[in-house]
C-alpha cells in the first residue's frame, strides 16, 4: 500500500470516527429530546382531562362522548374511552401532522421512550390516554438523515481534499523513489532537484550529498585500481628487464669463463713456451714473455672474480647450498680477517630458479655491505626451510646502520633487493642487530 494511500486511509477513520461520534452525540440528544416531549405531553393531557372530564361524566355517557368527538386528539397521545364492561366506546382519531409517514422501526425502537399510560376512573367506565410518540420520532428521523447526510458530505469532502493535500505532499517522494531505482541500476550520476517541503527537501539534499560520496568513492577505487595496475604492470615490467638482465649476465660470465678465460689461458701458456725456447739465447726475450704470462695469470684472476659478480655459475651446477658456500670461501680469501658462518637447512624443499637466484642476491648483497659500509669482522648467514617458506638471514657485528636509516644514497641495491623481494610475494626487512651490525632478513614463499 503506498504512503499516499496509508494517510488517507488514517485520516479518512479518524474522519469516520468523529462523525459517529457526533452523530452518537446527536442521537443521544434526540432520544432525551423525544422522551421529554412525550412525557411531558402525556402528563400534561391526563391532567387537564382529569380536571375537566368529571364535569361532563356527571351528565352521562352521550355528553361524554360529544366532548371528546369535541376535543379529538391531544398532542402525542391516544385518547380511548371504555364502559364499564370494558367495551371500546371511543378512540381519539390519527394525528394529520405528516400523515402517512413513519420513521423506521429500529430507528423508532431505539428512539422512543417507553409509553406512558394514564388512567381516569368514570362511574359508568374508564378513559385511558396513552403516549404516542410515533410523531416525535419523525421528526427525529427527519433531522437525523440531515445531520448524517451532512455528515456523509463532510466526510467525503474532507477524504478528497486530505487525498489532494497528501497527493500533493508526498510527490516529492516518489521523484526520491526514481532517483533510488535509478542508482540501484547502475546510474551513479542521477542527482535530485529542490524539493519542496522541509522533509523532502533534507532527505533530497542528503541523496545528493550520498551521490557526491558515492561518486568520489567510486572514482578513488577507480585511480586505485588503475595505479594498481600500473604498479603491477612495472613489477611484472621489473621482473621481465630483471630477467633479461640476468640471463645477459649469464651470457657475459659463461664468454668470460669459456672463450676469453681459454684464450687467457692459452696466452699464457704460448707466453711460457717462448720463454723456454729463448731462454738460453735471448734473457730480454725471456723475461717479456714470462711478463706476458704474469699478466695473463693476473688477467685470469681477474676475470674469474668478475663472473661471480656478474652470475654465480655454481647455482645454476650445483644449487643454492654450494653457492653460498662458495661465495662465503670467495669472501673468506677476499678478507681472510672476517670470520664467516654458513648455516643451511633447506631439507627436501625444492626452489624456483627466481627464488634461489633472489636467496643469493640477498645474501651477496647483505655481505657486500657489511664489508663495504660497515666494515664487520664477523659475518653468520642462515637459511632454513619451514612449510610456510624460506627464511634466510645476514648478521655482521660492523658498525650498524647509518643515522640516516637504510635509504641513503648508494643504497640502490637494497632498493632493488626490497622490491624483488615483494614481486616474489615475500617479505625483506633490514634492522639494527644486538649488540652492533646489522641484520637483513629475506622471507619467500617455497610457490613464488
Amino acid at each position: 500500500m503506498s504512503l499516499r494511500a496509508k494517510i488517507n486511509l488514517i485520516v479518512g477513520a479518524i474522519t469516520l470516527l468523529f462523525v459517529v461520534a457526533l452523530l452518537g452525540l446527536q442521537f443521544r440528544d434526540m432520544r432525551a429530546s423525544v422522551n421529554e416531549e412525550v412525557v411531558a405531553a402525556n402528563r400534561v393531557a391526563a391532567q387537564l382531562l382529569n380536571r375537566t372530564v368529571w364535569r361532563y361524566a356527571s351528565a352521562g355517557t352521550p355528553v361524554m362522548l360529544g366532548f371528546l368527538q369535541g376535543v379529538g386528539r391531544v398532542r402525542s397521545n391516544d385518547i380511548t374511552l371504555f364502559d364499564s364492561a370494558g367495551k371500546e366506546l371511543y378512540a381519539s382519531p390519527p394525528s394529520p401532522y405528516k400523515a402517512g409517514r413513519d420513521a423506521p422501526a429500529w430507528f423508532a425502537e431505539l428512539v422512543s421512550p417507553p409509553q406512558s399510560v394514564q388512567a381516569i376512573d368514570l362511574p359508568d367506565g374508564r378513559l385511558v390516554v396513552r403516549s404516542n410518540a410515533s410523531r416525535a420520532v419523525l421528526d427525529a428521523w427527519e433531522e437525523f438523515v440531515v445531520l448524517a447526510g451532512v455528515s456523509l458530505a463532510l466526510l467525503v469532502v474532507v477524504n478528497a481534499l486530505v487525498f489532494w493535500v497528501v497527493g500533493r505532499t508526498v510527490r516529492p517522494f516518489g521523484q526520491i523513489v526514481s532517483a533510488l531505482n535509478a542508482l540501484q541500476s547502475g546510474r551513479f550520476d542521477v542527482a535530485l532537484p529542490p524539493l519542496p517541503g522541509t522533509e523532502a527537501a533534507a532527505i533530497g539534499g542528503a541523496f545528493n550529498r550520498m551521490v557526491g560520496v558515492l561518486q568520489e568513492n567510486i572514482e578513488n577505487e577507480r585511480r586505485a585500481a588503475r595505479a594498481e595496475r600500473e604498479l603491477s604492470d612495472n613489477r611484472e615490467l621489473g621482473r621481465w628487464i630483471e630477467q633479461h638482465v640476468e640471463a645477459e649476465r649469464r651470457m657475459i660470465a659463461r664468454e668470460l669463463h669459456d672463450e676469453l678465460g681459454q684464450s687467457v689461458t692459452a696466452i699464457r701458456s704460448m707466453a711460457l713456451s717462448v720463454a723456454q725456447r729463448v731462454r738460453a739465447h735471448d734473457a730480454e726475450s725471456e723475461q717479456a714473455a714470462r711478463l706476458i704470462a704474469d699478466e695473463s695469470s693476473r688477467l685470469y684472476d681477474a676475470m674469474h672474480g668478475l663472473i661471480p659478480r656478474l652470475t654465480p655459475l655454481v647455482l645454476d651446477s650445483f644449487g643454492l647450498t654450494e653457492a653460498l658456500n662458495d661465495l662465503a670461501e670467495r669472501t673468506r680469501r677476499s678478507h681472510p680477517a672476517v670470520q664467516v658462518s654458513v648455516q643451511v637447512e633447506l631439507g627436501e624443499a625444492r626452489l624456483a630458479g627466481d627464488v634461489a637466484l633472489a636467496l643469493y642476491r640477498a645474501a651477496q648483497e647483505g655481505i657486500t655491505n657489511a664489508l663495504r659500509h660497515g666494515q664487520a669482522t664477523g659475518l653468520k648467514l642462515a637459511l632454513h626451510a619451514a612449510p610456510e617458506g624460506l627464511t634466510l638471514d645476514v648478521v655482521d657485528d660492523g658498525q650498524g646502520l647509518p643515522a640516516e636509516g637504510t635509504q641513503r644514497s648508494g643504497h640502490y641495491g637494497l632498493r632493488w633487493l626490497a622490491e624483488r623481494v615483494e614481486a616474489l610475494g615475500g617479505r625483506f626487512s633490514i634492522e639494527a642487530a644486538l649488540p652492533r651490525g646489522v641484520h637483513l632478513q629475506v622471507r619467500l614463499p617455497l610457490s613464488a
